[in-house]
Parts: structure tokens; C-alpha cells; sequence
């Protein structure tokens, strides 16, 4: 093969669970062209692809690519996989990664990663505990419910600008963003409660549902996202349509979907909160996943309602987290198989409201959260 030619296989390789031989990868905004039909998220690099004819000139930018193997590259940072920032790569790789990383743009990126920095920490060490599994034999309970009050938030809904066959079915032209989920009696959906001083209690005993994902009509089902720390996280996607899974905060990967129904896995190995969303044009899709160090977690139902079984008795503080339900306008960014710039909503931060609670042996406790707009 000359220097510089990007060779198209007939077949993209794929490992037995089909998600790609177990690789993350990362959109480029150069590629050569290319035509209709042909997918450009599926473009490789020979001899990148095969590990063991790796040579020095393959990931540095010589071979221009819409995605390649993200471990391998060592010239993209932490803040840049967090941000979904890549370099701009030409045939002359070094004169665009130059022009990414000069002047104003490079301050800017080193102001992003202490900032970042800082907000991990943090976000680790609050999750972050030494939580010891006993037998509980006098345990307690804890229900309640999370509502509503006063008047509801308009303009949650957003313009459907994509694949209206696949995600649009009913012809309605926009979607719910299902920031905000409230029932007819107040009831707020998609909370998460959960006791925060907590140090020793049941076995990990969390909803199965809530580790598992799927892309259904160009939503992530469920919404909201439980998985215990060093646990896997199951996805596939169930639409014709090509779906990107991008993952920042306490997890970071970027797992192309374009085939339907074809599950794959990632294991969660750090406690925290991870933001999800669709780098593939469906900028509506959004999602929130919680990584837990045990199991007195719950997401309220369609009626605002929660509970916890076998809880030591003892006082602890119990904590109701919404994703926030605001939209403070509209963020830039790319659709990696179009090369388009579009417009993805830009959220308003989670809040919390906290309560202290003390737990008796055998007997039930209630916590009733009542939130709004103030």
C-alpha cells in the first residue's frame, strides 16, 4: 500500500460481540472523499486496525479518518475525550493539530482541565465510600414520594431535525426532551433518592432494568440509569439509524451503534454521575446514569414514588437528585456522519434536596419531597 492512501475494507472486522473489537472511537472532522453509499463511520486506517503491524506513522495524522482506535492515539487528552474535542487532521497532520492546540485555544483547554479536575474529584469523592455488606435483621423501611408544585415549565419539548421515519413515527415534528416527567397526581418521575451517609447495610440488590439501555425511536430507554461501581452497563439500539453513545463525567466513551439490535458492554468502574448523549445528529437524546457503591438507590416511578427495604436502623440524610429540567439555550456542535454543525440543547444543572431521616428497627418511615421551579 503507498504512503497515504486510505484503503476501504469490504467488511469492517468485528469481535463475537459485535461492538468492533471492543474499541472506542472518536470522530475526525477530515476525511477523503467519499460517496454516497458509503458509510464513513466505518472508514479504518490500515494497518492501524490489525495491533500487531501498528508502525509509527499510523495514528499520527498521515492517514486522514472519520474514527479511529481511541486507546491507541496518544496524542488526545482527557479534556479532549470529555469534550468530544479532536484534532483536525490533514494530510499534514502536524499543521492541523497545531492550529487546534495555539493561542487563545490553548488556554482556554488548560483553564477547561482544572476546572474539570476539580469537578471529577469532587463528584468521585462524594460518591465514593467504604461500604461494608452485614445482615440486616431488624431493618426498617423508607417510602415516599417526590411532587410537584405550582405551574409546569413550558418549552421542554425540541424540533425533531433528523430521521423523522425513524424517530418521528407519528409525524408529531417535535419530541419530549423527558427532562421533566410529572403525573397527574404531581408525582415527579425520573428522581433519584438515595441515602448519602450510609456505611454498611444489605447486598447490592439494584433494579436489573436500570443497567440495561436501548435507542428506541431515537431515545434512551430508560432515561435515568443505575448501575452498582465495577458492574457492566448493556446496550444495544433497536432503530435503523445510525446512534453514537457519547459518555462524559465518571465514564468516558464514545460506542458507535450502527447496526440494530447488536448488544455490546462496558464495565463502570468509578462511582459518579455520567452525562449521555448522541454525537450522531439526534441532539435531543439525552440521559443521566448514576454509578453506585450500593444499594440504597431508587428512581421514582410515574407517580413520584420511591422505597428502600432493610435499612439499618440510624439516622441518615436521604437526598432527592433531578437532572434539572431548564434549558438555557442551545450549544454548537457536530453530527459525525453528516460533518453538519448542529444544535444540541443546553441543560440547566441537577439539583438536590435533602432531608434527614431516622430509621427505627422493623418499623416504616416516610419521606415526602415536594419540588418546583423556586
Amino acid at each position: 500500500m503507498a504512503t497515504g492512501t486510505l484503503a476501504r475494507p469490504a467488511r469492517t472486522p468485528r469481535s463475537p460481540s459485535g461492538d468492533f473489537g471492543n474499541l472506542d472511537y472518536v470522530p475526525f472532522r477530515e476525511h477523503p472523499k467519499k460517496d454516497s453509499a458509503h458509510l464513513p463511520f466505518l472508514e479504518t486506517v490500515p494497518p492501524c486496525w490489525n495491533r500487531k503491524e501498528r508502525n509509527h506513522n499510523c495514528c499520527t495524522g498521515e492517514h486522514p479518518a472519520l474514527l479511529q482506535p481511541f486507546p491507541e492515539r496518544r496524542d488526545v487528552s482527557p479534556w479532549e475525550r470529555a469534550h468530544d474535542v479532536t484534532p483536525i487532521l490533514m494530510h499534514g497532520g502536524a499543521q492541523g493539530r497545531a492550529g487546534l492546540h495555539s493561542g487563545e485555544t490553548m488556554r482556554r483547554a488548560f483553564q477547561s482541565v482544572f476546572f474539570l479536575t476539580l469537578y471529577f474529584a469532587a463528584t468521585a469523592a462524594a460518591f465514593a465510600q467504604n461500604y461494608q455488606v452485614i445482615q440486616v435483621t431488624d431493618g426498617g423501611t423508607i417510602s415516599g414520594t417526590v411532587k410537584w408544585a405550582g405551574p409546569l415549565p413550558h418549552n421542554l419539548d425540541f424540533p425533531v431535525i433528523k430521521d423523522p421515519q425513524v424517530c418521528d413515527p407519528d409525524s408529531r415534528k417535535t419530541t419530549d426532551l423527558e427532562r421533566l416527567i410529572v403525573g397527574p397526581k404531581g408525582g415527579v418521575a425520573n428522581t433519584i433518592v438515595y441515602l448519602k451517609n450510609i456505611s454498611s447495610g444489605k447486598a447490592m440488590d439494584l433494579p436489573e432494568q436500570r443497567r440495561h439501555l436501548d435507542q428506541k425511536q431515537c431515545h434512551y430507554v430508560p432515561h435515568i440509569l443505575l448501575v452498582p461501581q465495577n458492574s457492566a452497563l448493556a446496550m444495544q439500539s433497536s432503530d435503523a439509524t445510525l446512534h453514537t453513545i457519547h459518555m462524559d463525567g465518571a465514564a468516558s466513551f464514545n460506542l458507535p451503534f450502527p447496526f440494530q439490535n447488536q448488544p455490546t458492554s462496558r464495565t463502570m468502574s468509578t462511582p459518579g454521575l455520567v452525562h449521555l448523549h448522541c454525537n450522531g445528529g439526534h441532539v435531543w437524546m439525552n440521559a443521566e446514569m448514576m454509578v453506585v457503591t450500593h444499594p440504597y438507590y431508587a428512581v421514582t416511578d410515574d407517580s413520584g414514588q420511591f422505597e428502600f427495604t432493610n435499612v439499618p436502623p440510624g439516622t441518615y440524610q436521604i437526598v432527592a437528585w433531578h437532572e434539572g429540567w431548564g434549558i438555557l439555550g442551545r450549544q454548537q456542535t457536530y453530527d459525525v456522519l453528516t460533518e453538519k454543525k448542529v444544535d444540541r440543547p443546553l441543560f440547566s444543572e441537577p439539583k438536590t434536596w435533602e432531608k434527614s431521616v431516622t430509621v427505627t428497627p422493623n418499623q416504616p418511615t416516610t419521606v415526602n419531597f415536594i419540588i418546583s421551579s423556586k
